[in-house]
């Protein structure tokens, strides 16, 4: 493959995906990592995309995937993070679950729990979670990202209404220092639903991590629990002592 050919199949792969590894880059186009790292170079001194800590995205890309391409992304490691999440869960809980993608994956594991409630902002979910004959309340409000995320002003202030034992939710980016980045979209919903929950539990896929980002909901101070398939360093879990990081 040519090189030019490679790294405009480079900026599909970002265009499709939103992010990617030098290792996804790699076993996607079937080059080793130091041609992919002297690919990426070329394209970030370009002004085409923007390495961070452990990958690449576009330069200037506001919008995300749709929901459906950023749900089959990183499958594998959220399937995992999913599962390990849903062990947390105590038959008779009631527990909030964010609608973002990563979330979604704790569904088929939810399947033998018993007498739960399940709260949350996400229409596919609860009509899954519905099929397992558990309480479920989604929250309603206006659809945001299509086809099934709500959010806004009513979504928020039904939230209110409820108090959950544990809350699990993931957001667009965090730092390996341990600060959390929110979209404006999801930002009052996200501190209703850790202010309103007994425990709270972070998922998030090594994709995630970031070295910037523009709006901040919490650091890991706020969280009992820390759930990815991100080695922390050490030095940032000493940091957060009494916060739990489980890597899958």
């Amino acid at each position: 493959m040519a090189q030019k050919i490679r790294q405009d199949e480079i900026l599909r792969i970002l265009q499709t995906q939103g992010y990617a590894t030098v290792r996804d880059l790699t076993a996607i186009l079937h080059y080793s990592s130091a041609t992919i790292n002297r690919d990426l170079n070329i394209l970030q001194n370009l002004g085409l995309v923007k390495r961070s800590y452990g990958g690449v995205e576009l330069v200037g890309k506001q919008d995300l995937p749709p929901l459906p391409i950023r749900f089959g992304f990183m499958k594998k490691e959220k399937r995992h993070i999913g599962r390990i999440a849903a062990e947390l869960i105590e038959d008779g809980e009631t527990i909030f679950i964010d609608g973002t993608t990563t979330t979604q994956y704790m569904a088929p594991y939810l399947a033998e729990k018993k007498e739960l409630c399940i709260i949350t902002n996400n229409m596919q979910l609860a009509l899954i979670l519905g099929e397992y004959n558990m309480d479920v309340v989604c929250l309603g409000g206006h659809i945001v990202e299509r086809p099934y995320m709500l959010a806004g002003d009513e979504t928020v202030e039904n939230a209110l209404r409820y108090h959950a034992d544990k809350a699990f939710f993931s957001v667009s980016a965090f730092t390996i220092d341990g600060r959390i980045s929110t979209g404006s979209r999801y930002h009052l919903l996200h501190k209703v639903m850790l202010r309103n929950s007994k425990k709270t539990y972070f998922l998030a896929d090594r994709s995630k991590v970031s070295d910037s980002f523009s709006q901040e909901l919490c650091d890991f101070s706020s969280l009992n629990g820390v759930i990815s398939d991100f080695e922390f360093p050490q030095e940032t879990q000493k940091n957060f002592p009494n916060t739990q990081f489980i890597c899958v």
